[in-house]
């Protein structure tokens, strides 16, 4: 009754991607990421969905609710506030095939659906072996350079069970925007550039490729899945699922001069050529599902269960200074732990379903539940010399004043029936309330039904309505950085120094989705659907920036407000008077937008016998997002983050050919226009400048990708494929120089469009036993 969409470990693999989210964006044409991230956001891993926050994708393991990240992105664009599921944490080779469902289902599965599930579902074989590897670079560019390694296997359990195990080794190597110029450091610049060529020591031994910042993090991971299932008693499974990944992760921040540190002669002796911040990620994940389950309980089937999954990141610096350091006492560490997260889920289920007839007429299928969830987030503060004095070059480190642990218990219970109308009638009925001890009850409710008027057509539909949480990250993140003569924090929207310049309390977001479309098969074999939707979201939760400055504020300024609200985290130099030049941010329930779209999907097989077999596949999806309220006067970049940072359009033509024991795949994608509105930077307008208010708006106009792989089979255990993603090096259009922050940021980093990265070549070998 609802558009839900298989996706095949094979399809995944012929995608060419080593990382789960980018083969999904790949395959899926719903599902895009962005750019770049920023900060601590690049080290983690996120997908948008229908143009929403990542936040609003809800991601299942087998049916059950995963775990998201620690890492909160804490800075503006498209992705700010979100903490999700990081899908590169699940070993891809233990996948057996991924369900999407693209419809609004908190009623069933609660916070988080509104854009739609994810529903990984991992392989439960009880025999073979089978071991891969991969490797591929940036050919273009000449780095970027990865490899992969995979081996997964099953064996019985007695005579009614398995074990599955699966492992991964992954790493990668920095990829680097080669076009990027860093505007201090060259040789000459336009009459009427307004920032100076950088003229200071060892000026003409710095290279103007120097700054890195526009690039993919530097990354090494190990993944693990151990999964089982065995008859514990006659018509009693237990089962479970223990998957264990470890990341280590390095992302390049700004360069800095060797004038860095100002007047601070120590300095320039510490680091003469400059140097290039790391942040880097240590990051431990870890989840054990165990559950039994039966078929006959008063004639239901049930399920219990219990899920604890837990996400620990330690964030660093390496390669960094803390000037203020050197300053005062000659020297700095080069290296700090700037702040330690962690998140634990704690997930309790028990579900009841059994099917009959009312009245021995209308067949039924009933459902019911419920759930128990604890939810916890630590934030530990960095070492002293990453957040004192203005802490470390590249990232600043959390203070103590922002250090803390949070709770909630979350309640739920739900209800499901399914009805059989007529032979061609279904319809469908949910509802669920939900407790949350921080931010009280939920209801929602669901509507489904689908009429076939014959069996090749079909119409279906749904309303309902959704609802996202705000995680304990958005309610309790701050970070401030003070340097002696200005500040700048982002304060936890429930505390009081956020409280003090205008936050509330945070509050769910609301959501009311419906949908419709037909369900076609021409003849048979040719399948054919196509859904529109629409999602009204209220009490969105977005940043709210740019409180400070020398906005006037009462009697005082806004500057000197946030100052005083900055202060109840961390001290401020005594005598300090650089109000103007004080910032604070918090997150709000702060927009009401509407997104409307259209999901188109077809797929057809042309058998030729001994000619082989072409497998024809389409998928489009079109998307806008529009803004309906403006409660926290977001500026014209914050609402093109919300907007229109997401493709209007991507359409995915996919061709695959079999012929014996050779296989080709051919995919054509093509990603719609996005825009957003830009800061002019250095090179701008002097008078326009780093505006928060005069912005101009940067177009990436429309992209087609072009991929081809090409495998045969020999040996019949072995696979051995080439290819080329983007096999023509395309790249997103370039912003003009008046809005490439230092040089050094030559694309859009928040659009969800083709990657920045170009042409990728590759090799992998396959071998089943």
């Amino acid at each position: 009754m609802s558009p839900v969409s298989v996706v095949s470990a094979a399809t995944l693999r012929r995608s060419g991607q080593m990382n789960l989210a980018d083969a999904l964006t790949r395959t899926y044409a719903s599902i895009n990421v962005s750019t770049m991230g920023a900060d601590a956001g690049a080290l983690t891993s996120a997908i948008r969905m229908r143009g929403l926050n990542p936040n609003e994708v809800l991601v299942l393991v087998d049916g059950k609710r995963r775990h998201t990240t620690a890492n909160l992105y804490a800075d503006s664009g498209p992705d700010s506030g979100s903490t999700p599921v990081d899908l590169n944490m699940i070993p891809a080779n233990a996948i057996d095939h991924i369900e999407v469902l693209e419809d609004g289902a908190a009623a069933m599965y609660g916070s988080d659906a509104i854009a739609g599930v994810v529903n990984i579902i991992t392989k439960k074989q009880d025999h073979g072996l089978n071991l891969s590897g991969q490797t591929g670079a940036n050919a273009y560019n000449g780095d970027g350079w990865g490899y992969q390694l995979n081996a997964d296997g099953g064996m019985k359990l007695g005579q009614d069970g398995f074990l599955h195990i699966s492992g991964q080794m992954y790493h990668t190597d920095h990829f680097v925007a080669n076009n990027a110029r860093d505007h201090r450091l060259l040789a000459s610049q336009p009459a009427d550039a307004s920032s100076a060529t950088y003229t200071g020591v060892n000026a003409g031994k710095i290279s103007e490729r120097s700054n890195k910042i526009m690039s993919t993090p530097e990354e090494t991971r190990e993944n693990l899945a151990i999964e089982w299932g065995k008859q514990f008693t006659p018509g009693i499974n237990f089962y479970g699922l223990i998957t264990y990944a470890h990341r280590h992760a390095e992302a390049y921040e700004n360069y800095r001069t060797p004038t860095v540190g100002g007047s601070c002669e120590a300095c320039a002796a510490i680091a003469p050529f400059g140097f290039s911040p790391l942040e880097t990620m240590e990051e431990n994940d870890f989840a054990a599902t165990l559950g039994l389950k039966g078929d006959n309980f008063m004639g239901f089937n049930w399920d219990i269960s219990s899920t604890y999954g837990e996400d620990i990141d330690k964030i660093g610096n390496k390669n960094t200074l803390n000037t203020s350091y050197v300053a005062d006492y000659g020297s700095s560490p080069r290296k700090a732990r700037a702040e330690s997260y962690s998140m634990v889920q704690w997930t309790n289920n028990v579900d009841f379903r059994r099917r009959f007839k009312i009245g021995d007429v209308v067949p039924m299928t009933l459902a019911f539940g419920a759930e128990e969830r604890m939810e916890s987030y630590n934030i530990t503060a960095g070492n002293p010399v990453s957040y004192m004095g203005g802490g470390t070059q590249g990232y600043a480190g959390i203070s103590p004043g922002s250090a803390g642990t949070w709770y909630r218990d979350i309640w739920a219970w739900y209800l499901d029936g399914d009805f059989r109308l007529t032979r061609k009638w279904e319809l469908d009925f949910a509802g669920r309330l939900e407790h949350y001890t921080d931010v009280g009850n939920t209801e929602n409710g669901k509507i489904s039904t689908r009429y076939n008027f014959t069996k090749r057509i079909a119409i279906r539909g749904t309303i309902s309505t959704g609802f996202r949480a705000p995680t304990l990250a958005e309610s309790h993140f701050s970070a401030v950085n003070v340097s002696p003569t200005g500040a700048s924090g982002l304060l936890a929207a429930d505390s009081a120094a956020a409280q003090a310049i205008g936050a509330t309390k945070l509050k769910p977001e609301r959501s009311t989705s419906v949908s419709g479309g037909i369900v076609l098969e021409p003849v048979d074999g040719f399948h054919v659907e196509a859904d529109v939707y629409q999602i009204n979201m209220r009490d969105r939760i977005v940043q709210d920036t740019n409180f400070g400055g020398s906005t006037p504020y009462g009697n005082t300024t806004q500057g000197e407000v946030a100052a005083q609200a900055i202060a109840q985290l961390a001290s401020l130099p005594t005598g300090f008077s650089g109000y103007n030049d004080v910032y604070a941010d918090y997150f709000t329930n702060g927009a009401s937008t509407r997104t409307q779209g259209v999901d188109i999907k077809a797929d057809y097989m042309f058998r030729f016998h001994q000619y082989g077999n072409l497998a024809l596949s389409m998928s489009i999806d079109l998307n806008r997002t529009r803004l309906h309220h403006n409660g926290a006067d977001l500026n014209l970049s914050d609402i093109a983050a919300i907007t229109t940072d997401y493709p209007r359009s991507k359409i995915i033509l996919n061709a695959y050919y079999t012929y014996r024991n050779w296989d080709f795949n051919i995919r054509q994608t093509r990603y719609g226009q996005t825009s957003d509105m830009m800061q002019y930077q250095d090179w701008g307008p002097s008078a326009l400048q780093y505006s928060n208010n005069a912005l101009q708006q940067f177009i990436n106009t429309p992209h087609w990708l072009t991929d081809i792989e090409i495998g045969v089979r020999f040996k019949k255990n072995w696979h051995m494929a080439v290819g080329a993603n983007n096999v023509f090096n395309v790249r997103p259009r370039m912003v003009p120089q008046a809005l490439n922050a230092l040089g050094a940021m030559p694309y859009d980093e928040d659009s969800a469009q083709i990657p920045m990265y170009g042409g990728y070549y590759y090799g992998r070998l396959n071998a089943n036993f």
